[in-house]
């Protein structure tokens, strides 16, 4: 049977299910940072309170960081079926988490040596004045960390492509590109982290975080006159989101370098279904394409080889496997 040019035209479309609803979220996250930013900053310059604009400020960097993120959405989303990128852009949430995570490290890198400077050299604190603007941060932050939750959401089949190219031993190529959908099993297997709405709530928690523990030193140093406790949170926070930076850098980084995913679990369970009746798999690639969407290729060994479409009825069904390559060589 001729095969149709739109199956071989097919599109890699590999956004997270929820990208349009996690968009929307970060944009109003941004207003709703950028609003209480202009409002400290100018309150601060009116009032001359310190507290007031070193916060407005600090909060500029999370607003920067959380811009980076709604511009990979957008991007990602305006190049979803550009041939420039082979495998779509699913990855761009990634690469933005990357980059979020390298300034929320710097962030908690700063906010502990200023408290070590503080620590060394103790200033005068307006606790009134600090306490309010600590108070305004966490609600900002708190209101902002709801929103960007990833909660769990029932599965839709917006984006499950399932492409599969299919490659025969005798050198027949055929392109069989099935855009069916495939069941997914199992209530944690319906989307994949979205590394991008990840960064950007870990910033506006990192934000909350911090504002928690002034609270507590200010209270505590209002009441007992404990003002090294102010600085001592600083770096206690520091390090805690230093430590969630690092698990972002590495989840994101292991995704934009192609690393196995699921601690080679979809691997196993790909093999698992492959090898037998003599067939074995000689090669195998899995890989993450974007946020709930894997590729594979695969290239099968076998005594008596079957056409691809067998080899690809038997992964049917693999949850979050999208796009898939089959290779088939008769066996020595």
């Amino acid at each position: 049977m001729a095969a149709h040019f739109e199956d071989l035209q097919h599109e890699h479309v590999f956004l997270g299910e929820q990208h349009s609803r996690n968009e929307r979220k970060v944009w109003l996250v941004i207003a709703l940072t950028a609003s209480m930013m202009v409002l400290e900053i100018v309150a601060g310059s009116l009032f001359g309170s310190m507290a007031l604009l070193a916060d407005g400020w600090h909060m500029s960097t999370h607003a920067g960081a959380m811009l980076i993120a709604a511009l990979a959405y957008w991007y990602a989303r305006r190049e979803a079926k550009s041939r420039r990128f082979t495998f779509g852009t699913g990855k761009l949430g990634d690469l933005a988490g990357f980059a979020s995570a390298v300034i929320l490290a710097l962030i908690a890198l700063l906010i502990a040596a200023e408290s070590a400077v503080r620590l060394a050299n103790p200033v005068e604190i307006e606790f009134g004045q600090a306490i309010l603007v600590a108070i305004l941060g966490l609600a900002v932050n708190l209101v902002s960390a709801w929103l960007l939750r990833d909660e769990p959401h029932h599965h839709g089949h917006g984006h499950a492509h399932h492409h599969h190219d299919d490659h025969h031993h005798d050198h027949d190529v055929h392109h069989g590109h099935h855009g069916g959908h495939h069941h997914h099993h199992g209530g944690h297997h319906h989307h994949g982290t979205d590394h991008n709405l990840r960064a950007a709530y870990l910033h506006v928690l990192a934000d909350a975080l911090t504002s928690i523990l002034a609270i507590a030193a200010l209270l505590l140093g209002r009441s007992y006159g404990w003002i090294w406790l102010d600085p001592v949170m600083g770096i206690v926070g520091g390090v805690v989101i230093a430590r969630w930076s690092y698990g972002l850098i590495r989840d994101t980084a292991g995704v934009l370098l192609d690393a196995v995913p699921n601690e080679g679990q979809m691997a196993e369970e790909i093999r698992q279904r492959v090898e037998r009746d003599g067939d074995r798999i000689a090669d195998l690639h899995v890989w993450q394409v974007g946020p709930g969407h894997h590729a594979a290729i695969l290239s099968i060994l076998s005594n008596a080889p079957q056409e691809p479409a067998a080899y690809k009825h038997r992964l049917a069904g693999l949850p979050q496997l999208s796009h898939i390559t089959v290779e088939v060589t008769q066996a020595a």
